[in-house]
């Protein structure tokens, strides 16, 4: 009877297996094919972002020769080969930095309007604001660069944001408003430290005495109140 059973039960373990083992062998396969196709994509990032790395540090070495046309060059080589790698957004910020140096303001615009357009890292796009309304304020774009500044909460940003947006209302000639974000910038600065991307703390206090001291000046050539009245 066990016999007889157990008999069963291997021909009924057969025709589970006849009508399902063509799905367990293909979930298998396909398992496998998928830890492969894993592994080898896994590899080939590993590989370009090696890759990247080499022709970053490469490109780098020609932004410090003395062939920066080479070196622009190159860099949209470098755009081209490594568009979406970690190292494009960098290497655009070093290009503009050189463009800017040569007073290539406009092509230095391209770069830095990529960076803070399409970067995936918050920081650098943040850094390539404040950079894009400098050089718009060098161009005397001064409500270009307002506008790039935005009116929103830079926040580790927030003193250098202010205080290139007191350049930039300075060069628009308010000078109320300049003083304004000036002392705005100085009070969100920690004490002996400084914010990322900022001028020095001594630069900025002289900013904001500059501008104080002419506000100051119409009051000092008011004649002084003596509670009198004149005859």
């Amino acid at each position: 009877m066990d016999l007889l059973e157990e008999g069963e039960q291997w021909e009924a373990l057969k025709a589970w297996f006849r009508e399902n083992g063509l799905a367990i062998i293909g979930g298998a396969l396909l398992g496998t094919l998928a830890l492969l196709g894993w592994r080898w994509w896994q590899s080939r990032a590993e590989s370009q972002h090696l890759s990247a790395n080499v022709a970053y540090e490469a490109l780098l070495g020609k932004f410090n020769e003395t062939d920066p046309d080479g070196a622009v060059k190159a860099l949209e080589q470098f755009r081209k080969d490594y568009a979406d790698s970690a190292y494009a957004a960098p290497a655009e910020l070093a290009a503009a930095r050189i463009l800017v140096s040569r007073n290539e303001l406009d092509k230095a615009v391209g770069y830095l309007r990529s960076v803070a357009d399409t970067s995936k890292d918050t920081q650098l796009r943040t850094v390539a604001r404040l950079r894009l309304a400098r050089v718009q304020i060098a161009q005397g774009k001064a409500d270009e660069a307002l506008a790039t500044l935005g009116t929103g909460d830079a926040g580790a940003f927030a003193s250098v944001f202010a205080e290139v947006r007191g350049d930039a209302l300075l060069a628009k000639g308010d000078k109320a408003g300049a003083l304004r974000e000036y002392r705005s910038a100085r009070q969100s600065r920690e004490p002996g430290g400084e914010a990322p991307g900022a001028d020095g703390a001594d630069v900025l206090d002289l900013k904001i005495n500059d501008l104080g001291s002419e506000a100051a000046a119409p009051a000092a050539g008011l004649p002084v109140a003596t509670g009198k009245t004149t005859p």
